[in-house]
């Protein structure tokens, strides 16, 4: 074998493979079927190239007959390239061709058929003559071969005009992506009528005794590289494994093998006979096992300098993909929402480098969902008009997907009309890519991520990496939140048992003290001087054995029965319950007509929160004043239940700033007046505590002498716990 039969033989094997690899990423796109058959066509012209310089330069009948079989071979090869090249680039500009393509395939046809006879190739002949000078078999062309190459000229300068035009209007990245093609078409332009001169029996390179070598097959395995990355744009080494250190060092050293095999071949062509066949293998397993040595033991020998070549080939995809995998195995260590959060940003800012992104959650207090975190920075919390009944959730509880592709790169041709409306919904965001935030069949938010700064694409690995990175963080957000109501729930269960103990031991004290207390009341002389200070001594009585009533009944650990009831009707008993109270300041509770809610409950605690809240609320409120209770249903987020919103609203003297984080907190009060009427500080965290048990949300809103308005929110029905929605249960102040 000689040495250059190998470049149309590696040229060959490249482009066949480059080809269905192009295929492989997206067999429905016009434009991979388009590279398919351009690939398949370099491929059968550089394998008939190969095997017409395998045959002996001899001239005999037989040898004769099989080189004009390969130089038929070979030109089926050749005359589709300039069609499918012209196909190609239009694509890649987005032009119109119209009806242009159909007629030019029709007319490449028609040459294919006209090869089957003498009209395209008539002959072969010996390049170089007889004896030692001759060095390959050549193809000699027929009228139609002619005709052929005019086409074929004017078609790939009719391509470069063409895309070099469409540079000026066209995006950074498509324009990247035309560069490359015009150059590819260059090279391929150039080389390849290199190959046509000897058909034109021209042997040598004009004032020289070089011969002319096939250079334009040479040519086409860089072309095919070129090509491919041009149509898949990044997206050449985007293959589905995992990507690391280890794949790049691989491509890298790829790269270097086959210019070091180049650079041989070319040494060889030039010196011929200083470099045995042997010697060529021997070269190259050293150079190959030099390269892998030298790449783990000494990696910053490849370190100096300006990446900037080796960025634009391998377009940064291995460490990129490699930072993304690294935050999904951090993930389980997250304790904290705001780090977690602020860590995702850094990811998606200066790793995945976009150019905007929304994260949407569902919100605790208001039970609706808005905008929680922005890039550039925006209105943090500012309502967005997407509820669980839009187009945005029915398409993802439709589908059961987890994201919607906005932008058109990715989009398919034909896609549903929940899924059009749901695009046009996401609008507002000027989005590319939406993920769903979930929790179990329920989405909680949405991930909006605009294109990136580059203006590169969104390989399908990079949405495949995106889509576990969103599936991981919705676990986990879920599992921090659960942890958060973990925590509540032992520093109540804490206070608890601290409240038990002290509740037990003040009542066995106090009970023979309140006893005696009782029996001196009834035996006092009305002389007596003690019968003055005995009732105050039993009111004080009166209010310690409340105070350890109430502490009793927070330390206890509650154990709610849920029956379905009317949460409406269990209002109205509680406000029959504290009217007369009320009525005592001359202060009145309006209802309206609560509209009819059923839910499943435990009528005595939600009656006891009730009663506790309107309470408070008569105590901070003046005299004469009016105290409103709203109940509503909320915009549904969950498929399995729904959600109703209990309000108190007083106008009374409010909350100051500094005392409302503190409302909840066990045994802190801020009311001093009276005794029995004193408040012990555990109304409101017996509130908070009957609020859990049912798996709502408490929310208190106060201003300073403008009143107070306390917000409950309950579920139609307890979910069970091992299946607790991440929305959970919490308490906030605002």
């Amino acid at each position: 074998m000689r040495y250059s039969e190998l470049i149309p033989l590696v040229a060959s094997m490249v482009n066949f493979g480059l080809a269905f690899f192009v295929f492989s990423r997206s067999w429905r796109s016009t434009m991979n079927r388009v590279y398919l058959l351009w690939g398949i066509s370099l491929a059968i012209w550089n394998f008939g190239t190969y095997f017409m310089f395998r045959v002996p330069l001899i001239e005999t009948p037989e040898n004769h007959a099989e080189a004009l079989f390969w130089a038929k071979f070979l030109q089926f090869g050749v005359i589709f390239l300039p069609v499918t090249l012209f196909h190609i680039g239009f694509l890649i500009a987005k032009v119109p061709t119209g009806r242009k393509m159909p007629l030019l395939y029709f007319m490449h046809c028609v040459f294919a058929l006209s090869n089957f006879d003498n009209f395209f190739v008539n002959n072969v002949r010996i390049a170089g003559g007889v004896g030692n000078k001759a060095y390959a078999w050549y193809s000699t062309g027929g009228p139609g071969f002619f005709i052929f190459s005019a086409v074929c000229g004017s078609l790939s300068l009719t391509t470069m005009y063409v895309l070099f035009k469409q540079l000026q209007f066209l995006p950074p990245i498509q324009r990247t992506r035309v560069k490359s093609l015009i150059f590819g078409c260059a090279i391929l332009v150039f080389f390849g009528y290199n190959d046509i001169l000897p058909i034109l029996g021209i042997y040598n390179y004009p004032g020289t005794k070089v011969p002319i070598y096939p250079l334009g097959s040479f040519a086409a395995i860089f072309y095919g590289i070129v090509a491919a990355h041009s149509i898949l744009q990044h997206q050449l080494l985007d293959v589905h494994v995992t990507l690391g250190r280890i794949a790049a060092r691989l491509v890298r050293l790829s790269f270097m093998i086959l210019v070091c095999l180049a650079l041989l071949l070319i040494v060889q062509t030039i010196l011929p006979g200083q470099l045995p066949r042997s010697g060529l293998f021997i070269v190259m397993g050293v150079f190959v096992v030099s390269a892998i040595i030298a790449s783990n033991f000494f990696p910053r020998l490849f370190g100096n300098g300006s990446d900037a070549l080796e960025r634009r080939i391998l377009g940064d995809q291995f460490e990129y993909h490699d930072k993304i995998q690294g935050f999904i195995q951090s993930l389980p260590w997250y304790t904290d929402s705001k780090l977690l959060m602020d860590d995702f940003h850094d990811l998606l800012v200066k790793t995945v480098k976009v150019r905007r992104y929304n994260i949407v959650l569902l919100d605790e207090t208001s039970r609706k969902f808005s905008l929680f975190r922005s890039f550039p920075e925006g209105a943090s919390n500012s309502l967005i008009d997407i509820e669980r009944d839009s187009p945005v959730f029915q398409h993802f509880y439709a589908t059961k997907d987890d994201s919607l592709i906005l932008g058109p790169e990715h989009r398919p041709d034909k896609s549903a009309r929940v899924e059009q409306m749901a695009r046009k919904q996401l609008e507002q965001f000027d989005a590319e890519l939406c993920y769903s935030f979930y929790s179990d069949d329920d989405p909680v938010g949405l991930l909006l991520l605009d294109k990136k700064a580059s203006e590169e694409p969104y390989t399908p690995h990079d949405l495949h990496l995106l889509r576990s990175v969103v599936k991981n963080l919705s676990l986990i957000m879920n599992q921090i939140r659960l942890k958060q109501r973990v925590l509540i729930a032992e520093e109540m269960e804490l206070l608890g048992r601290m409240s038990r103990g002290m509740a037990h031991d003040l009542n066995n004290l106090i009970t023979p003290i309140s006893t005696y207390l009782q029996l001196a009341n009834e035996t006092a002389r009305a002389d007596d001087a003690s019968s003055e200070l005995l009732p105050a001594v039993i009111r004080n009585v009166e209010t310690i054995q409340s105070y350890i009533k109430e502490s009793l009944f927070y330390s206890n650990t509650l154990t709610p029965h849920f029956f379905p009831g009317r949460l409406d009707q269990t209002v109205l008993k509680a406000i029959e319950v504290v009217t007369p109270q009320l009525q005592e300041k001359g202060i009145q509770v309006t209802h309206g007509n609560l509209p009819a809610v059923e839910l499943e409950m435990d009528s005595v605690l939600i009656q006891r929160l009730v009663s506790n809240l309107l309470g408070n609320a008569g105590d901070a409120s003046p005299q004469g004043s009016e105290i409103e209770v709203q109940i509503a249903r909320l915009a549904r987020t969950e498929a399995s239940r729904d959600w109703f919103r209990l309000k108190v609203i007083d106008h009374g003297m409010g909350i100051s700033r500094e005392n409302l984080p503190h409302v909840f907190r066990p045994y802190f009060t801020t009311k001093d007046r009276g005794s029995t009427q004193r408040g012990f500080g555990l109304g409101l965290a017996i509130c908070r505590k009957i609020v859990l048990l049912h798996g709502g949300n408490l929310n208190i809103a106060s201003e300073e002498k403008k009143g107070t308005t306390v917000q409950v929110d309950l579920p139609s029905r307890k979910i069970e716990s091992g299946k607790q929605n991440p929305v959970l249960a919490q308490v906030s102040v605002a």
